[in-house]
This record gives structure tokens, C-alpha cells and sequence, in this order.
């Protein structure tokens, strides 16, 4: 497939050095898929652009997307602080693979300070007690209780965490007595601990468990109004096992608002077509429907209307996919545009599909248009549009197999995926229908 993307987009800059009179400078990356984050590491070495994912392609053999995905998170400008952080890790006897869950999970690290702040924090651990296997494993596990600033937070944090992984090791389950240290403050802490405890005996997966523990939320911090929240989500059939992110939502969205300003956002859906059921139909769902204000509310339907959307076809639009009352009225506008004004869809198609509109425009829609406009223009797909399901909803593959893979000319082909590639092909729109 990638030697196939490269040929399409050779053939496509040919094509346009031909019609165009210009050429447009595109890398090539006819190496491994580490090649280009290599060299650009090399030259990194001698001062010039140097680039966080690189060093972790060239240091971890963490993938292109990885590392992309990590480089968003940190930043550091040379090799010297995150080498000397590797470096205490090995010295620490942390094997490849858990430095890579602790840079995946806490990418911090990398620009702490090695010497002043982590190699203290690890001294401190094995002054306790913490064996080397021990220590390892933990602190693979929840990486960053190492961003901790007290001793007594680390050691009380590290201690919990040692006691869900060693009480989870056994065939049965095994509940927690967190020993008087642990609990003995009456504080926010405390309160954390007992609360995730809860969550533990309610099934809750352990990752997510270290995540609300050096998490800053605070419903997790909570006392009395966590147990009021727990029990109405446990009412409402969330389940900690099974819909967990959801259910993390809907416990920190009841936790949040009073029973006061839910009612309120409650009757401002009723007003607007939604019937009550609908309302916590789509709040288990989407916990955080609850979460828009009424004004953000209004503004949604106000841009939706002025786009040419009916009231009906707005509820339904946020029954099918209420997270497009999260998109900006700018990102609404200019999706809905593109798709019904640039392509052709009518509104009807939009209303059908709405998960359309949470797509990126740059990465799907333009890209996956292109190819359909080419096919268009060239008399291949007949003389209807696509549907917009068929277009925009399938993953990559599943287009690619259907309106590109599936032609037995070698040269449309790499044409066609040229255009998916780069995604500058453009024609006059054309009016299709669903």
C-alpha cells in the first residue's frame, strides 16, 4: 500500500508539471518508515531541526504516529535532559519495554530533572524498602505519581498502588484494607483513595483506577456528593466494566451540577423538541449533553437553522450524534458547506449521517471528495453521488478497496491514490443526490 501511495503521488506531480507549469516539492520516503525521522535526528546532532518525535523514533523505536501523537504532549529541544532520563531508568533496571509504557503514559518525564529531581524520587522508593522488580512495576504502572512534589504524597500514592497491583495478582478477588497511613488525614487525598477503592469493588479496569488517582478531577476528591453521584449512575445502569468511559462521564457530569441546574437544562431540551427520555437516552450516551450551558445550546440550533436545517432534523441530528452541540458554529458552517454547497449532499443525508460532521475535514472529507470528484469528472461512477455513508463513515480501507483498489487500470489507480494522498484535485461541483 505505501509503495503505492509513493507511485500515485510521483504520477500526480508529473501531471501537474505537465498542465500546471509548476512543481510542488513533495518528500519521498523510499527507506524504512523511520528513514526521514532518522536523517532529521542526524541533522538534530549537528544543531538543525531537531524534532521531539524523532528522537523517540531513533531512541525508543516508537512508530511515526506514536511519537507524533507523544511530541503534541512535551517539548524539548535537544537530546541532553531526555538521554540522561533513559539513562537513570536502565541505571534503575527498568526494562525497554516499561520505559516505553513510562514515556507512552507520562511523556513529562523526559524534561525532568534527572539528577535533582527523578534519581532523589527513585532513592527515596528503594530507601523504603521498594525492591527492584517492585519498583519497576509500579512505577511502570503509574508513571506519574514521579511528578509528585512531596515525599509524603509519593510514598502514599506509590503504597496504594502497590496494593491494587499486588491485591489484582490473585486468582480471587481480593479487597482492599488500606493500612492507616493511607488513610489518616481526613483530606482530599484520602477521600481519593477511598473513593477508588469503591471503584475497584465496582469492577472498574486498574489503568483507569491509576488515571483518576493522579488525576485532578474533583469528584474523585469528593465524599458525601460522590456517593450521591455513584449511586444515581448505578441507578441509571451505567456500568463501570463494561461503558467505563462513559460511565467516568456521567459520574463527573452528576457530580458537577445540582439537581437545581439539571432540571433546568433538562426543560431547555424539552423546549426545543427533545422529550425527557430522549434527554437521558442521550446523556448515557454522551454524559456531558448535560454539561452545555443554554446558551451554547442556543447557538448550536441558531447556526444549525441558519444552514437550512429544520427543528425536527436538528433534534434528530443530536439524537443520532449529540456531540456536534460540541463543534464550534464555524467548524458546523464549514462543514455543512462543503458537503451539501461544494459536494452536493442534501441536507437530508447530513441528518441521516451526523457522525460526518466529528470528521476532519483536512485528513477525511477533502481527501475522500477529491477521489469521488475525480471519478465524477472521468464518467466512472455514473451519474449519481455516492452516498455520503458510503464516502465518509467507512475507515480508510474500506473506501480505498471500494472507489480506488477496485480498477484494473494500474495508472488510475496511482492516479487516484495521488489524489487521496495529497488531496488538491479539484473540478466544478456537480448536483448529486443521496
Amino acid at each position: 500500500m505505501s509503495s503505492l501511495i509513493l507511485h500515485g503521488r510521483r504520477f500526480f506531480e508529473l501531471q501537474k508539471w505537465r498542465h500546471f507549469r509548476f512543481a510542488v516539492n513533495i518528500v519521498l520516503q523510499n527507506e524504512s518508515p523511520f528513514s526521514s525521522a532518522s536523517s532529521t535526528l542526524q541533522d538534530g546532532r549537528k544543531g538543525h531541526n531537531f524534532t521531539v518525535s524523532s528522537y523517540l523514533v531513533d531512541s525508543l523505536g516508537f512508530t511515526t504516529k506514536l511519537a507524533e501523537s507523544i511530541s503534541r504532549k512535551v517539548s524539548f529541544n535537544d537530546k541532553v535532559n531526555p538521554d540522561s532520563v533513559l539513562s537513570l531508568l536502565r541505571v534503575h533496571r527498568f526494562t525497554d519495554s516499561q520505559i516505553s509504557t513510562i514515556i507512552t503514559d507520562y511523556p513529562q518525564v523526559l524534561v525532568a530533572d534527572a539528577e535533582r529531581s527523578l534519581a532523589p524520587k527513585l532513592q527515596f522508593l528503594k530507601s523504603r524498602g521498594a525492591s527492584t522488580s517492585e519498583l519497576t512495576e509500579v512505577l511502570s504502572k503509574v508513571p506519574k505519581i514521579l511528578g509528585s512534589k512531596k515525599d509524603k504524597t509519593l510514598s502514599r500514592y506509590y503504597d496504594f498502588v502497590k496494593e491494587i497491583v499486588q491485591a489484582d495478582k490473585s486468582s480471587k478477588f481480593k479487597k482492599l484494607s488500606p493500612s492507616s497511613s493511607l488513610l489518616s488525614q481526613g483530606s482530599k487525598q484520602e477521600n481519593k483513595i477511598r473513593n477508588i477503592i469503591v471503584l475497584r469493588e465496582l469492577g472498574m479496569p486498574q489503568k483507569l483506577l491509576f488515571s483518576l488517582l493522579t488525576s485532578h478531577v474533583q469528584f474523585v476528591c469528593g465524599k458525601d456528593k460522590f456517593e450521591e453521584s455513584l449511586k444515581k449512575v448505578l441507578e441509571m445502569g451505567f456500568d463501570p466494566t463494561t461503558t467505563t468511559l462513559s460511565f467516568v462521564g456521567a459520574l463527573r457530569m452528576l457530580y458537577a451540577l445540582s439537581d437545581k441546574t439539571i432540571k433546568a437544562r433538562v426543560e431547555v431540551y424539552e423546549r426545543l423538541g427533545f422529550s425527557v427520555e430522549d434527554v437521558w437516552a442521550i446523556f448515557k450516551e454522551w454524559p456531558i449533553f448535560l454539561g452545555y450551558a443554554e446558551k451554547n445550546i442556543a447557538d448550536s440550533i441558531e447556526t444549525f437553522l441558519e444552514l437550512g436545517f429544520s427543528r425536527d432534523e436538528f433534534v434528530m441530528t443530536v439524537k443520532r450524534h449529540p456531540q456536534c452541540l460540541g463543534l464550534s458554529a464555524e467548524l458546523v458552517k464549514k462543514k455543512t458547506e462543503f458537503l451539501v454547497k461544494e459536494m452536493g449532499w442534501p441536507i437530508k443525508a447530513v441528518v441521516s449521517n451526523p457522525s460526518v460532521l466529528g470528521n476532519s475535514m483536512e485528513k477525511r472529507m477533502v481527501p475522500r471528495c477529491n477521489v469521488i470528484k475525480a471519478l465524477m469528472s472521468k464518467g466512472l461512477l455514473g451519474s449519481e453521488l455516492p452516498s455520503i455513508h458510503s464516502v465518509l463513515v467507512c475507515i480508510d480501507q474500506v473506501f480505498l478497496n471500494k472507489y480506488v483498489m477496485k480498477h484494473d487500470d494500474e495508472q488510475l489507480v496511482a492516479e487516484l491514490m495521488g489524489i487521496f494522498s495529497i488531496g488538491i484535485w479539484t473540478v466544478p461541483r456537480w448536483q448529486g443526490v443521496m
